[in-house]
């Protein structure tokens, strides 16, 4: 599938002017955002040995299956907290002290250091999904959407599955007005991840809002 709708993609080359947003929209918000690596986080010390590449990936296909049937947002759960222990093992205990450490400057409002943090960790380990999604977070939260776009599309080229990301370029497009291109994501979301509260709330107003709209 694409990263994202092909009409954004080709307008978001780089940072979005501040022009592009309605003069109304609030600030964004670490509450705005449906992704995973802000309830999760690296753990500080070792813990159980991952499991192989191979098998984590036959593993996630299980629990992407079992995520698809789990129904209600309580049964999804144990299902999301395992995708979220997987998704953020990155393999490299430096890459994943960065990410603990960038997660406790996001918290702190420390967006700079969360920035260069997470800019380190891109470098070290680029084929790490979960990496490009906390950095397309942190851009989001200096209202830097057009890289940030630009890190979800890395992210889904790596997962294609990541409901966070896909989740943060609905609201980035919702954020820009292209309301049609959100909904086409936070539907995608809901293919996913049919459990999410979120991604159905948006879908419901997205939908009322854009009906009967010039496609």
């Amino acid at each position: 599938m694409e990263a994202w709708p092909a009409q954004a993609q080709a307008d978001t080359p780089g940072v979005l002017p501040p022009e592009a947003l309605p003069d109304d929209v609030v600030p964004p918000s670490v509450d705005d955002l449906d992704v995973p690596t802000t309830d999760a986080e690296p753990p500080d010390e070792p813990g159980p040995a991952i499991p192989t590449p191979l098998d984590t990936a036959d593993e996630l296909t299980a629990l992407f299956a079992r995520l698809a049937d789990a129904g209600t947002a309580e049964k999804a759960k144990p299902v999301i907290a395992r995708i979220q222990i997987l998704w953020l093992h990155s393999g490299s205990a430096t890459v994943d002290l960065l990410m603990a450490r960038a997660g406790a400057a996001m918290k702190a409002r420390d967006y700079a250091l969360a920035l260069d943090l997470m800019d380190m960790v891109v470098r070290l380990a680029p084929e790490f999904a979960e990496g490009w999604n906390r950095r397309a977070t942190v851009l989001y939260l200096r209202e830097d959407f057009g890289r940030s776009l630009v890190d979800i599309e890395r992210v889904l080229a790596l997962e294609p599955r990541h409901w966070g990301a896909m989740s943060g370029l609905g609201i980035i497009l919702r954020r820009i007005g292209r309301e049609r291109d959100a909904l086409a994501a936070f539907e995608e979301v809901l293919r996913i991840h049919p459990a999410s509260e979120n991604a159905r709330k948006a879908v419901k107003e997205l939908g009322a809002r854009t009906a009967g709209t010039e496609t």
